[in-house]
């Protein structure tokens, strides 16, 4: 048989598609390879159109014995990484691997969940490391207490807090009741991201610096007074 020939007779055996997050995790669903084998190809029978595959087929596609399948299969249905559905036909039964994309979905989705509360932790941290730095000193008790109630109870993102504390700085007025301000003003006007602060602040101060704004004042004020909203 020609090499073409037999590239050909592959192609058309098929591709099987297998989630490439279940070959990352696996272990961490305390499945073996084995056991990730097997349900590999059951899910490549599927494919196929056979969807209860016997034993002997299975165990012809892989290195363990019919009755070894039988073992993992059985197992792998007590933990729930695979059931056998019932047909509408009298005696059709089917693989079904639902249980198992449940697991990974859920196993995934609790990850996220985990990797953002560790960022939503570190975020904060750094947010009181900001604050000290800028304030050249700890914070008391009650300055740690209005960053919590920002945080937890006011809902204003690390980085908008950081932003106001920015504003803060660029204006002179380095208190919380300041910072505060800001805050409620931006909430106020729908301001969510950290692009959006700046050029709310950055068009105060330019019409702070305007000449009509000069002519009024002695001296030019190089700030927005959030204070005076």
């Amino acid at each position: 048989m020609e090499h073409k020939d037999l590239f050909i007779q592959w192609m058309d055996e098929g591709l099987v598609s297998f989630p490439q997050v279940l070959l990352t995790h696996y272990s961490s669903l305390q499945l073996t390879e084995a056991e990730l084998v097997l349900l590999m190809q059951i899910h490549a029978f599927k494919q196929k159109g056979l969807h209860f595959p016997t034993f002997d087929e299975l165990s012809s596609q892989m290195t363990v014995t019919a009755s070894e399948c039988a073992v993992m299969l059985k197992k792998l249905m007590q933990q729930q990484f695979i059931h056998i559905e019932q047909g509408q036909a009298p005696g059709f039964e089917s693989y079904s691997l639902k249980p198992l994309w449940k697991k990974l979905s859920y196993y995934m989705l609790q990850q996220s969940r985990q990797s953002s509360l560790q960022q939503a932790m570190s975020d904060e941290k750094d947010l009181y490391s900001c604050f000290e730095q800028e304030f050249g000193r700890p914070l008391s008790p009650l300055e740690c207490e209005t960053l919590a109630i920002w945080i937890d109870q006011d809902h204003h993102d690390p980085v908008i807090i950081k932003a106001a504390l920015r504003e803060a700085v660029i204006s002179g007025k380095m208190n919380f009741r300041y910072i505060d301000r800001i805050l409620f003003e931006w909430k106020k006007q729908g301001i969510e991201t950290l692009e959006q602060a700046r050029e709310y602040g950055q068009r105060f101060r330019k019409h702070q610096n305007s000449p009509e704004q000069v002519q009024r004042s002695k001296k030019a004020v190089p700030f927005y007074n959030w204070l005076e909203q």
